[in-house]
């Protein structure tokens, strides 16, 4: 299916999880309690000045989207100050676990559904506003963002996508012209910031909460619509809705949301707050806040403060903590099966298919073909990696390059393992920690002289498997702080090499350069907060 492109303003919306689920329509913003409700009915609070920062050439081909100018009518449906046709703006309900504690009604503090547009293809994609003022799930407060978190929140959906991450996307990134207070590390020390909004796109932005509530309070009716309304939009080949169905439904929950973590794990991605509310039903990576890439591998690091304590959502916790997620909708979906015994095992093929998935990617990135000899070969990988404190990104292009000339130059093995290990690691060169990678990369250079591939061909698979570019913390905060000035450009430049960052861009080179030592301690760039 297809159409002509259009601005926003004049583009038909409609909202299929307004029409079709229980709305609250009290015209009340402030905080309180919503029983009996999926979302509420909110119109965005209005910004002095809207003005467009950047946009998604991509995302908005896709839905069908002209790129608006830098002010005007449609940049004012990004920012929320006017609408659309057929928009009804809602807030969902929902609840979570957060840090692995029940934390009650959360819901959309600080996002606005504004409705569902049809893309090119047919499919239906739910544009919500991020920072567009408060609404009754708000807690305490503004419902507001900063440029800073607004900056990250569009950088990273759509390099995330571009990387063939499960993702949400970002369509615009738009300056309000207010200011916003925020107090950064909670250390009692607020200062204003400047404003933003990111219009965010998805098929749908349910999360585990929005189910979890519903158990909690007993609202067996409403979760049953929830769960139906999902499957006859999102998961339609399952069938009319029925126990079995929602047996299937679940068991599809978990693959994806394997699959999806599997990604962030072969990637270095690090999300930083991986609590119930912000899992997606559809298994994509939502709610871009306080997260990060590894730089030094380390299977410890998280980029929370919040989450220094406990690294409940670190690295290599990630995969366990998405289980643990799965276990807490499981409970939640309990009354729609008949029985917890019922949804174990489904839980239990969790495990296999993050592992396989997992085992694939890596296989991939390896430039080998798939062998369960080499599984010892795979295990060890990430305890030399951690040793040698390797920056994983730069590691892995570097093999993708290192490994197939080898093939076919065997005499410079040493210099150039040697060279590698030291343009890729963050300990000194010659360091003993850097042993154990150079005994694996040894054992891995013999296994990948069984392959039957030519090395260009080997090459190819590889460059294609591991990213010249990713959104480094230190690159994220610089391109911020530029706009907080008015320069977009380092801004601009990220968006453009992260569009395709499996590309050389020899111009950009210093866009995948090693993290510069100031960069370790460096708020925003070694440690973030909960805090936008």
């Amino acid at each position: 299916m297809s159409h002509s492109t259009v601005s926003i303003d004049q583009a038909s919306f409609r909202n299929s999880f307004a029409e079709e689920l229980r709305g609250d329509t009290a015209a009340d913003l402030r905080p309180r309690q919503v029983p009996g409700y999926h979302y509420s009915h909110v119109s965005p609070t209005p910004v002095r000045d809207p003005h467009l920062l950047a946009w998604s050439e991509e995302l908005a081909d896709f839905l069908g989207l002209t790129r608006p100018p830098e002010r005007g009518p449609a940049v004012e449906v990004l920012a929320g100050n006017r609408q659309a046709p057929g928009m009804q703006p809602v807030a969902a309900r929902y609840g979570g676990h957060q840090f692995g504690s029940w934390a009650g009604q959360l819901g959309d503090g600080r996002a606005i559904s504004l409705g569902e547009l049809m893309a090119l293809d047919g499919s239906s994609w739910e544009v919500q506003l991020k920072g567009a003022g408060p609404t009754p799930y708000s807690r305490r407060a503004d419902g507001r963002a900063v440029l800073r978190s607004s900056v990250r929140e569009f950088l990273c959906s759509e390099a995330m996508y571009h990387l063939s991450v499960p993702t949400t996307r970002a369509l615009s990134l738009v300056g309000t012209g207010d200011e916003v207070v925020r107090d950064m590390f909670y250390s009692g020390n607020p200062l204003p910031e400047p404003g933003a909004i990111v219009a965010r796109v998805a098929p749908s932005f349910v999360r585990f909460g929005s189910f979890q509530i519903l158990t909690a309070t007993g609202e067996i009716d409403n979760l049953r619509e929830l769960a139906d309304y999902v499957i006859r939009h999102h998961y339609p080949e399952l069938g009319a809705p029925s126990p079995a169905v929602y047996l299937s439904w679940f068991a599809e929950i978990c693959r994806r949301t394997a699959v999806m973590v599997a990604h962030w794990q072969t990637v270095g991605f690090v999300h930083g707050v991986m609590n119930t509310d912000n899992m997606s039903i559809l298994g994509l990576t939502i709610d871009y806040g306080p997260y990060g890439w590894l730089e030094p591998y380390d299977p410890d690091w998280t980029p929370n403060t919040t989450d220094f304590g406990q690294r409940r959502y670190a690295f290599g916790q990630q995969p366990r903590v998405a289980l643990w997620n799965l276990m807490m909708l499981a409970q939640a979906l309990v009354p729609l099966v008949g029985s917890a015994d019922e949804l174990t095992p489904v839980l239990n093929s969790y495990a296999g298919i993050y592992t396989s998935t997992y085992r694939t990617l890596l296989f991939r990135k390896l430039g080998l073909t798939p062998h369960p000899d080499d599984l010892p070969l795979l295990s060890a990988l990430p305890d030399a990696l951690t040793a040698a404190e390797a920056d994983m990104t730069l590691f892995f292009r570097g093999l993708s390059y290192v490994a197939p000339m080898l093939l076919e130059n065997g005499a410079m093995e040493e210099q150039a393992l040697q060279d590698l290990l030291e343009a890729a690691t963050y300990t000194a060169p010659g360091s003993p920690a850097h042993e154990p990678l150079r005994q694996w990369l040894g054992q891995y250079v013999a296994r990948l002289r069984q392959e039957t591939a030519a090395p260009a061909a080997i090459r190819e698979q590889m460059l294609r498997a591991n990213p010249k570019y990713v959104l480094r913390n230190y690159l994220a905060q610089q391109a911020i702080e530029a706009a907080e000035t008015g320069d977009l450009s380092l801004l601009n430049n990220l968006q453009h090499v992260l569009r395709t960052p499996y590309d050389e861009h020899p111009e950009h080179e210093d866009l995948a350069a090693k993290r510069p030592e100031w960069a370790s301690t460096k708020p925003g760039s070694a440690t973030l907060s909960c805090s936008s």
